[in-house]
């Protein structure tokens, strides 16, 4: 998905790290009926977190869907869930573990010895391992047939988030587009305001030479040369506008690229900086128009780095 920016250039669809998908399975088969269902949800992350819950005896199958959803899926917290269920099939033998059995016994013995009652049967049984579900085996053809429809309709669910968060991206570069327009709007208030030009910095400096000069004793040429050069370097914000405008190009250029995988890294960062020269301009403004602009514009870049961490 394409769209022009203000600068305008084409910037690509992002993607977002926030999706969710769900596909569902149910071929027939003679006597009753399989069906499954794969749940994928992605929230934020720093890097990529492939977290999969599949039901007992589909486990060999998570390295293959692993390897899967890292060739289409850069970043983000990712939970992968199976649901299976088979209704004909065969109902689970049971099997007694004795060796557990045994030593639970020999405890119960100790214990009966030292005048604590002897373990009830039920509690025996119910203590875990004690009584294990043996599911019945499925010859390989059935197998192997079950495994290549899970793992098709995993691709689809796979493709569904894809979809999904390119969705969302498309929403969240709007917005990024929108609060760089706000960026730069700022700084233009910012390079207009009566602090920044240069008549004011002159009246400024034209201030503090005079309070100087009436210092008793008067400061001398090498002190005054001294402060001025100080004030000059504290009050001037033109360095920061320039990276100002020099990040907000960059952040386009970035929303522009060909390949929108993987920049959510860079954008934040970008805002990182942008959230550095804000700080410093702020410290630098002396009267009141322009440190309400600087306050403005932190509030803009803490919402541009707060949906600049949902890119993947």
């Amino acid at each position: 998905m394409m769209r022009a920016d203000s600068d305008g250039g084409q910037g690509v669809a992002l993607a977002s790290m926030t999706g969710f998908a769900r596909a569902d399975g149910r071929p027939e088969k003679q006597g009753g009926q399989r069906a499954w269902i794969w749940e994928l949800k992605s929230v934020n992350g720093r890097g990529l977190e492939l977290r999969f819950r599949l039901p007992n005896g589909f486990d060999a199958l998570e390295a293959e869907l692993r390897g899967l959803a890292q060739a289409k899926l850069a970043r983000g917290n990712v939970s992968l869930n199976l649901q299976y269920q088979d209704d004909e099939a065969q109902q689970p033998e049971y099997r007694l573990n004795e060796a557990l059995l045994d030593q639970l016994l020999a405890l119960g013995a100790k214990l009966e010895a030292r005048g604590i009652g002897a373990p009830r049967l039920d509690g025996l049984l119910a203590v875990r391992g004690v009584v294990e579900p043996v599911a019945p085996q499925a010859d390989e053809k059935t197998q192997a047939a079950l495994e290549a429809s899970l793992k098709a309709i995993f691709v689809q669910a796979l493709d569904k988030l894809v979809q999904s968060r390119a969705e969302e991206g498309a929403k969240l570069q709007a917005l990024l587009l929108s609060l760089l327009d706000e960026i730069e709007q700022l700084v233009k208030d910012a390079a207009n305001c009566e602090a920044a030009r240069p008549e004011g910095l002159k009246r400024r400096l034209e201030s503090q030479l005079a309070d100087l000069l009436a210092l008793n004793p008067p400061a001398s040429p090498d002190r005054i040369a001294q402060e001025l050069a100080m004030q000059i370097t504290r009050l001037d914000i033109r360095e920061e506008l320039d990276r100002l405008r020099s990040h907000i190009q960059a952040a386009r250029a970035l929303l522009r690229q060909g390949d929108a995988r993987g920049i959510g890294r860079k954008l934040d960062f970008l805002a990182q900086e942008f959230n550095r020269e804000a700080n410093t301009l702020c410290s630098k403004a002396f009267d009141a128009a322009l440190t309400r602009i600087g306050l403005d514009l932190k509030l803009v870049v803490d919402r541009l780095r707060e949906q600049a961490q949902n890119v993947e």
